[in-house]
């Protein structure tokens, strides 16, 4: 069997993490994939290393800083099809992970993480056009599922994710590694991945964490630290809004933007605690990264999550109720060995495996 994994971005973004993870792990069943993408900004690689057998097919996508980001969009779809349409023949499976790469290669199987409303005109089609035209569709939750089935009468199929739990256990053990963060950051510290985005919910967590240590003087010393940021969007007016509101709380998060993927795990390890208080979600991998790492975890209270992490995370549903969960967290740390289990529970052997049964089953 010959698969064709397409995703929009070489940028760490879940969706992207997802693609390449469940690429290597299907290799490792001896499947041949290749994975297409677009290569924004004079990219030819992805943010990591991938393994050899995966082919990497990396499309030219020369930056316009006159494009607004539905012609983007647009332009996006159309140079990923130009791209992909003369190699689709070679290949028995074609499956997008997202709207924009959905959008280039119908018709085609696609995983729907999580749903979004958007405003601009262009992104709308894409997604609407991204859950309706598939020949077939796989979620990573039931919940999103849910979701699907009753905006549109479909019914995914539900294949979880998996988890790189040995690898975010390892850089709890990187003392070496984990040291160098502490030393950088100054203090203990909550660690927020993904950038600073809406969906994010991240001034959600900056006015909790300024709540937290302006009530807790035992906790005066906690730093609140934001990784990650790579997006296709704009995101320069929520950013900006952060900023306002960091000012007037008088507070100083660290912003260190996209890290290293080798240094990625010794930094969650270090972390005192997550706060991952996405407003919208298909999974949560980076919390069960976390959990992996022996990370206590404070989680948005959403159906999703509570499907997946069931009481291993602490739940909140607003502001003072996120700043309560890490007070209590990091007074009292809850044992890890429960979300180590979680974690080691999904793997990406599984993963691939049931990918494998999809698509045989599609004939």
């Amino acid at each position: 069997m010959r698969i064709a994994l397409l995703t929009y971005s070489t940028k760490p973004r879940g969706g992207v993490v997802h693609t390449l993870a469940l690429a290597e792990a299907l290799v490792d069943l001896d499947v041949e994939v290749d994975v297409w993408t677009l290569a924004r900004d004079g990219d030819t690689a992805f943010f990591r290393a991938v393994d050899p057998r995966v082919g990497i097919r990396a499309v030219p996508f020369p930056p316009d800083d006159a494009e607004d980001v539905g012609a983007r969009i647009v332009r996006s779809i159309a140079v990923l099809r130009s791209a992909f349409e003369p190699a689709r023949a070679s290949y028995d499976v074609v499956h997008a992970q997202d709207c924009i790469s959905a959008n280039a290669a119908l018709p085609c199987v696609r995983t729907i993480h999580h749903l979004d409303q958007f405003t601009t005109p262009e992104l709308a089609a894409c997604h609407e056009r991204a859950v309706v035209e598939p020949v077939a569709r796989i979620c990573v939750s039931a919940a999103v599922a849910a979701e699907v089935e009753a905006g549109w009468g479909l019914t995914p199929t539900v294949i979880p994710n998996g988890v790189a739990a040995e690898r975010f256990a390892a850089g709890a053990a990187d003392h070496a590694g984990r040291t160098r963060w502490r030393d950088g950051i100054g203090s203990r510290y909550v660690l927020a991945l993904g950038g600073i985005e809406p969906r994010k919910g991240s001034i959600d967590l900056l006015e909790a964490h300024a709540l937290l240590v302006a009530s807790d003087p035992a906790l005066a010393d906690v730093r609140l630290v934001f990784g990650g940021g790579e997006t296709l969007f704009d995101y320069r007016d929520y950013r900006a809004a952060f900023e306002q509101r960091a000012a007037a709380l008088g507070t100083d998060p660290v912003v260190l933007g996209p890290v290293p993927d080798d240094e990625l795990p010794a930094l969650v390890g270090e972390a005192a605690a997550l706060g991952f208080v996405s407003t919208k979600e298909g999974f949560g991998l980076a919390a069960m990264e976390a959990l992996a790492a022996g990370v206590p975890v404070v989680a948005r209270d959403l159906p999703i999550l509570r499907e997946v992490f069931g009481e291993v995370v602490a739940y909140a549903a607003d502001v003072p109720g996120i700043a309560a969960a890490l007070g209590t967290v990091l007074h009292a740390p809850p044992p890890p060995v429960a979300g180590e289990e979680l974690a080691a529970s999904y793997t990406w052997r599984a993963a691939a495996e049931a990918h494998l049964d999809f698509y045989a089953a599609l004939g």
